[in-house]
């Protein structure tokens, strides 16, 4: 009905023999494998890559999952035979740990499992153990620091601190880098009886759970490995924290030891108090954890409501899911980072499996068949929008539905799986999923690690603050750990809830889902700033400040704002909430913040969004979306329903800055032209009288690419563009190459022009969709047209800023200086991470306003920790 069987193995095949193998990822648009150093560096997510064959290692327990034995069998003996582990390259230590060295121990876990069977893998003498050794002692090194923090990377052959090893100077990792690693390195040293792993892995926990703010009981989400101390001081439940408190209520699951429960009770006591706004999840600050850090949420703890289900938490598991669940629907994805108001914040999907994970804890917990239905969305919305010929790629922009040539090992390791089991019958599991444990890779741990041989744990210190605290309501399989000799139970439930008990009446959950479905549906308000009694608005409105005014600078210091010349001319203001002199006064200082933000917004010509450019010929049928820039003229894409639809061809010449020699060719067709030697608007009018319906122009920058490079808008030539009315779009050499080398092998490609991808049953209307589609896309889904769009929030972090340029703001809209002697548009500028959402340029080519906003640091920072945590 849904599909789910046959896929995964579509997808393995392909990744272990026809287009990766042996390379660590798959990229799905170009049908080959990613190898670090022949690729465009794509900076810190480049760091999981280590010449390992990375899926493959990752996907290993995923085969058995799907009782398919004989090919997990062939997979084991060839990553035996062809795996290397002495590679000299530097790899994130956290990454590696989750994903190759947790896969090796639940590959070893599946293996022993079937040996055990009596039916295959008779051969197998622990190999795969020895390479999770090997593997252990090469990440070991990283944890030679004062604090037993690891080091974020390591050199698999050098190790750290040595010239060879090219690391080993780094001074801060995050949260979740440090602490995400007992379960594999605990599993490894009971496997092994060398306890030497479990040993380090419980120091590093030590050491932050003694780091944690005493008054506040939560962590930041960024600390000095050398020093403890944290340099960055927010803290929520997503990225940078979040798989460390996922690993000590497991670890307890695991290993059975009191003191991971205690303190991850005292952790969840606070994250309840502090960070949780049913249904939302929002960062705070550590030592003022009533002060709110951001005003946006990351896709990373979607995982969260799963874990609730493993505390036993059902009611607010729930309603965080429910709100993901309808933030979901209104964007097709999970978009990496939403608002408060649900809208997008970082546009980017890579696939992410968390919303999965949860989706299946809580159908284990309640039975609910919901929650099947919100399985079965997310996979549809995979088969519609994220399917391509070679796999499945990730979402550039949630928005447009453009697409991004990656597939990271974790779609298959952990989204595929929980998807399969979350519909799967028992009847059709080769084994019981009970008696294991998931890590946060989703690989399968046995629970009988917990009677192994253990090293002692260390007492705590004396000045710790371990408080007794009740054991939480933990899934059956638990219990039958102890014996009632080895422990009497009959002062705990360690079972989840009954849920016929617990939901009495089957509209209960619906009277708190439904609240949340609305809230997501409509345009919601900015949540208002609570104040206190009697406090109206804040002393300085955005549109009264002047920048010469003493009053007006006094009232901006006690706000904890502060006002910066800049050598260009420009104001910038930054905002320390810490230096306000009054809780009320930061929040004042923060809604000026807001203000002048939107004021700068309301003043600054209107930002266009990506384009798409959608192939939709054989064999791609619309499964193939590419990220295009738009231009300043011409045809308004948004405002056409259907887009521009036709076949494409070469411009001769290629640049389309003379009259084009081939019109007959190009008439009723889309152009292909090359970027430079004139300017976009002058391409455009000879590809229009030359019969053109619209124009691709590709950058002649070789290695370019949507991944790693801002958005590109094309301006006009100074002069009226009215005459243009036609498309024209732009795509980075990376993706314009996908076009050329599709239309060099299939000469003939028609591809459609568009505001955002198309419903693959819309684009085939009135035509039966071809059969491969109709095998993989179970049932057609009208197309969602909600449209949204990507909001100005402000970030209400620690430090924010907001730069004003005192130059004229009364320049009008056409009044643009544009240099003549090439085609450069003014470049939609982003932060210089890739894949940072749109701001606003500030150079020549852009008007003057009265208040320009500056990239937010604290965000970069943000999506920064997040690929190096999770990517």
């Amino acid at each position: 009905m849904f599909n789910i069987y046959t896929l995964p193995l579509i997808l393995i095949g392909c990744v272990l023999q026809d287009h990766a193998y042996p390379a660590d990822e798959l990229m799905p648009l170009t049908c080959r494998g990613r190898v670090r150093g022949l690729e465009p560096s794509r900076g810190d997510v480049d760091d999981a890559l280590g010449m390992f064959s990375l899926t493959l290692i990752d996907t290993l327990d995923t085969l058995v999952l799907l009782n398919k034995t004989a090919e997990f069998e062939a997979a084991v003996r060839r990553v035996l035979k062809d795996v290397r582990l002495d590679n000299d390259v530097v790899v994130s230590v956290f990454e590696t740990n989750i994903r190759v060295l947790g896969g090796l121990l639940g590959g070893h876990s599946m293996a022993v499992m079937l040996k055990d069977a009596g039916h295959y893998m008779q051969w197998y003498q622990d190999e795969l153990l020895h390479m999770a050794k090997d593997l252990g002692l090469r990440l070991l090194p990283a944890f030679n620091t004062s604090s037993g923090l690891p080091y974020p990377r390591v050199n698999l052959k050098h190790g750290v601190r040595g010239p060879e090893s090219r690391t080993g100077t780094e001074t801060d990792t995050c949260t979740a880098c440090a602490g995400t690693i007992i379960l594999e390195f605990a599993a490894l040293s009971r496997f092994t009886g060398d306890p030497v792993f479990e040993v380090h892995a419980r120091r590093a926990l030590n050491f932050l759970w003694e780091k944690r703010q005493r008054n506040s009981n939560l962590v930041g989400t960024t600390i000095n490995i050398h020093s403890g101390e944290w340099v960055r001081r927010d803290s929520g439940v997503g990225a940078g924290i979040d798989s460390y408190y996922e690993y000590l209520l497991k670890a307890y699951i695991l290993l059975g030891d009191d003191l991971f429960l205690q303190r991850f009770n005292i952790h969840y006591a606070s994250i309840m108090k502090y960070i949780s706004q049913p249904p939302l999840l929002l960062d705070v600050h550590i030592h003022k954890p009533l002060l709110p850090a951001r005003t946006w949420m990351d896709s990373l703890l979607a995982f969260f409501p799963g874990l609730q289900v493993l505390k036993g938490d059902i009611r607010p598991a729930i309603e965080t899911h429910e709100m993901l669940y309808q933030v979901t629907k209104k964007h097709n994805f999970l978009p990496e980072a939403f608002t408060t108001d649900f809208r997008v914040h970082w546009a980017q999907h890579p696939l992410r499996p968390e919303f999965a994970e949860s989706t299946y804890f809580l159908y284990k917990a309640t039975k609910d068949p919901y929650y099947l239905e919100v399985g079965r969305t997310v996979l549809d919305n995979l088969n519609r929008f994220a399917r391509v010929p070679c796999g499945f790629a990730a979402m550039k922009d949630v928005r447009t539905g453009s697409h991004e040539d990656r597939m990271d090992s974790f779609f298959l390791a952990e989204m595929f799986k929980y998807l399969f089991l979350l519909f799967a019958e028992e009847e059709e599991l080769p084994f019981n999923v009970e008696d294991y444990i998931f890590t946060t890779e989703a690989h399968l741990l046995p629970l009988s690690l917990s009677l192994s041989t253990a090293p002692r744990a260390p007492s705590p210190p004396a000045n710790s603050t371990v408080q007794a605290a009740s054991l939480p309501h933990l899934s059956a399989s638990v219990k039958s750990l102890w014996s009632e000799e080895e422990l009497d139970d009959s002062n705990f439930d360690w079972t989840c809830p009954n849920t016929r008990l617990l939901f009495p009446d089957p509209a209960f959950p619906r009277n708190f889902r439904d609240p949340i479905r609305s809230a997501v549906d409509k345009s919601c308000p900015r949540p208002a700033v609570h104040r206190e009694p009697g406090m109206g608005r804040p002393p300085l409105r955005a549109q009264d400040f002047m920048a010469n005014n003493p009053d007006h600078l006094e009232l901006l210091r006690r706000m904890g704002v502060s006002l910066i010349h800049l050598k260009d001319g420009r104001v910038q203001l930054v905002q320390h909430a810490t230096q306000a002199v009054s809780a009320v006064a930061a929040e004042d200082g923060m809604r000026f913040m807001q203000e002048m933000m939107e004021l700068s917004s309301q003043q600054q010509k209107e930002q266009l969004p990506p384009r798409a450019v959608q192939i939709i010929s054989h064999p791609f049928f619309g499964r193939v979306v590419l990220t295009a820039g738009p231009a300043q003229f011409g045809t308004d894409l948004s405002k056409s329903i259907t887009g521009v639809r036709g076949f494409v061809t070469v411009a001769e010449p290629y640049s389309g800055c003379v009259e084009l020699s081939n019109a007959a060719f190009v008439q009723g067709r889309i152009a292909l032209l090359q970027r430079g030697q004139c300017m976009f608007a002058e391409k455009a009018r000879h590809i229009m009288k030359a019969g053109a319906i619209g124009g691709i122009v590709i950058d002649d920058n070789e290695g370019s690419s949507s991944d790693t490079a801002p958005l590109f808008q094309m301006a006009g030539d100074g002069r009226n563009t009215d005459d243009v009315t036609l498309p024209l779009l732009f795509l980075f050499y990376k993706e314009g190459n996908i076009l050329l080398e599709a239309l060099k092998e299939y000469r003939e490609v028609e591809v459609l022009l568009s505001d955002k991808a198309r419903d693959r049953a819309s684009i085939f209307k009135g035509k039966p969709l071809p059969g491969i589609l109709l095998e993989s896309s179970g049932e057609v889904q009208e197309e969602d047209q909600t449209s949204p769009t990507s909001s100005a929030t402000l970030d209400r972090s620690h430090v924010s800023t907001v730069e004003l340029d005192e130059s004229d703001p009364e320049l009008a809209p056409d009044n643009e200086e544009v240099t003549p002697e090439e085609d450069v548009g003014p470049a939609i500028k982003r932060n210089p991470e890739p894949e940072e959402e749109p701001a606003v340029d500030k150079d020549s080519n852009s008007k003057s306003v009265k208040a320009m906003m500056a990239d937010w640091r604290e965000d970069l920072e943000a999506f920064q920790q997040m690929e190096k945590d999770e990517l």
